[in-house]
């Protein structure tokens, strides 16, 4: 049954990512780091179309209907914004904010949960844990939902950082309270459809596959129903110290569950389902595929990710190319970034090449290849960023640590 849930589901998948026109969450129109939409390589250096100022964030932008959503800190408050930008020219059409108890974590103030968009609504979740719906016309606040009061759960060392995630008429958060582990809120009033399990909290986000919610949480890679109930649990957890930092979201492929951590290296997880139960096979383990908050994406019978990472001295991430079935490494480029980079599946299926943003702000396409690693464009486009770009209509929407800014890949 999983295996026929997930093959319906890569056929949706893919016919989303054919007729999808926007960008409205983190990972793109499928959670997958994945778009239909083709990237030529281009010659020189690439100049941004519009630039404009917005405040502290590690959130990725979204795009929906023309509109490019921004979610950061206003300079000088104490507070979440939401702003709504003019795709096409980088016009501000309007910020609107809440106020929020003074948070300073390490690595960047501002939030850094992406932005959910669906049915005329934009769902946000702030790094105090503070869930909120704004209207996507004016940015009028329908609910706030202060889920670390609410559900008794403490922050995390950096913050709150998962996005949310829309599914039906509910939206799926990570909250990590004690029966509240995950938590699912009513989408028009943010009352609580459901809350379910003890799991803490980690920093990665829940995908949809199928009928069936999979997340990484602080100790356990699990699956739910859309409802809520447990269908299975494994072990793997990353912690550096005492601290929990499993941060990169899940990857489904058919009847495989790819989940990572810094410390726990990567797992490529068999999950099948007979007359109502579910199991788990450990398909293959590799400690060195290490994911920090990278989410690996897939490209055929293979494995794009970024490892490393973890060290505060001197960090440095290594992008690799890993066989699906088997987790061996067939190549890799060394020294991409220092803790991030972003890589997203541009192209049809057969036609497919892949584009990286890393945290010192360049931009590079290279080849799917499994054979070996081939550049064929490479641009320095912003600042340091630990933001995901997001690409729609032959445009690239990124952020750094300032500005938010548009290029054209046409």
């Amino acid at each position: 049954m999983f295996r026929f849930l997930a093959a319906s589901l890569l056929t949706l998948t893919l016919t989303l990512s054919l007729s999808a026109a926007d960008w409205p969450q983190f990972l793109g129109p499928n959670r997958d780091n994945s778009t239909s939409e083709p990237v030529a390589a281009w010659k020189g250096d690439l100049k941004p179309i519009w630039t404009k100022p917005v405040g502290e964030s590690h959130s990725s932008p979204v795009v929906v209907g023309g509109v490019v959503y921004a979610f950061y800190q206003p300079k000088g408050k104490n507070a979440d914004a939401l702003a709504a930008f003019d795709a096409k020219t980088g016009e501000r059409k309007w910020e609107k904010s809440y106020d929020r108890t003074e948070f300073k974590p390490l690595f960047g103030n501002g939030p850094r949960g992406t932005p959910s968009v669906s049915g005329g609504k934009v769902f946000t979740y702030g790094g105090t844990g503070i869930a909120a719906c704004w209207d996507a016309k004016t940015g009028a606040i329908d609910w706030k939902v202060d889920t670390l009061k609410e559900f008794g759960a403490k922050n995390l060392f950096f913050g709150v950082s998962t996005s949310p995630l829309v599914v039906g008429e509910t939206v799926v958060l990570m909250v990590g309270g004690k029966g509240a582990g995950m938590v699912a809120l009513e989408a028009k009033t943010g009352k609580t459809a459901w809350q379910a399990t003890d799991e803490p909290a980690s920093y990665a986000s829940p995908v949809q596959a199928g009928k069936q919610l999979v997340v990484l949480t602080g100790a356990n890679l699990l699956g739910l129903s859309v409802k809520g109930e447990k269908l299975w649990s494994v072990p793997f957890e990353g912690k550096v110290g005492n601290l929990i930092e499993s941060s990169a979201t899940p990857l489904v492929v058919g009847d495989m569950v790819i989940g990572s951590t810094i410390t726990g290296g990567a797992i490529g997880l068999k999950v099948t389902e007979k007359d109502g139960k579910y199991a788990t096979e450990k398909a293959w383990f590799n400690k060195a595929l290490n994911c920090y908050f990278s989410t690996p994406l897939v490209v055929g019978e293979h494995l794009y990710m970024i490892n490393g990472g973890a060290s505060f001295t001197n960090p440095q991430i290594v992008l690799r190319c890993v066989e699906l079935k088997t987790g061996k490494v067939l190549w890799e480029k060394k020294d991409v970034g220092k803790y991030h980079a972003a890589v997203l599946r541009c192209g049809s299926a057969g036609k497919e090449q892949l584009l990286m943003l890393d945290d010192t702000g360049f931009l590079t396409l290279f080849e799917a290849n499994a054979k070996e690693f081939k550049e064929l464009a490479r641009s320095k486009v912003c600042g340091n960023t630990w933001a995901h770009p997001a690409l729609l209509d032959g445009k690239l929407y990124l952020r750094d640590e300032k500005d938010l800014m548009c290029f054209e890949l046409k």
